[in-house]
């Protein structure tokens, strides 16, 4: 059995709501995953002022050497200017440690975003989260196309072959539609699966 870590940051509780789905592919594939998300960096004022939401019902990872403890690990981030967020960046900029003695070389990594719109840099955050993965030395996985649901054009989606997305809306009214939670939990399946087989 192999233990994924769904690691996140959420704003307005896009991300987390898409880390659930993750976590729920994991598990119907009969792996173990634990969600967490990192610190909030963000100055008080600017949380009060932009009315971010507490990222409740999941605990805050300790430190970057728990990451030591997983056979894979998804990353999800809200995009902030077509890259993942302050704050996942910097729980990122703690890893030195981990790359120096290649603690994650051969782990299974993969990604997921929320952006404001259509084309508010879904595949390039996803990019900037699978690089840091690749230079730690992680096996990645993308959202083939196996999930069909990326292909559709009858209606507003996210999907992307580089990883699981939704689309909040400028205002953060869109909530993730029933195929971007089902992409994620897709993601969250292959994701087990294959370190099932390269860790089993």
């Amino acid at each position: 059995m192999a233990r994924i870590l769904v690691l996140y940051y959420s704003s307005y509780g896009h991300t987390a709501q898409m880390a659930e789905a993750v976590a729920k592919g994991v598990r119907e594939a009969g792996h173990e995953c634990d969600i967490r998300h990192v610190p909030e960096t963000a100055p008080q004022e600017v949380v009060e002022s932009a009315g971010f939401q507490k990222m409740e019902g999941h605990q805050c990872i300790e430190g970057p050497e728990h990451l030591e403890n997983y056979a894979g690990i998804v990353v999800g981030s809200p995009t902030r200017y077509g890259r993942m967020s302050s704050q996942m960046a910097s729980f990122w900029d703690q890893t030195g440690g981990l790359w120096q003695k290649g603690a994650l070389v051969g782990k299974v990594g993969a990604a997921f975003t929320s952006t404001a719109s259509q084309h508010g840099g879904q595949e390039t955050t996803c990019f900037s989260i699978l690089t840091n993965l690749l230079h730690m030395g992680c096996t990645v996985v993308g959202l083939d196309y196996g999930f069909d649901g990326q292909m559709g054009v009858d209606a507003v989606h996210g999907g992307t072959p580089y990883g699981a997305s939704t689309i909040a809306a400028g205002d953060g009214s869109r909530q993730p539609s029933e195929v971007d939670l089902a992409g994620a939990t897709y993601l969250g399946r292959r994701v087990a699966q294959a370190a099932a087989k390269l860790h089993g």
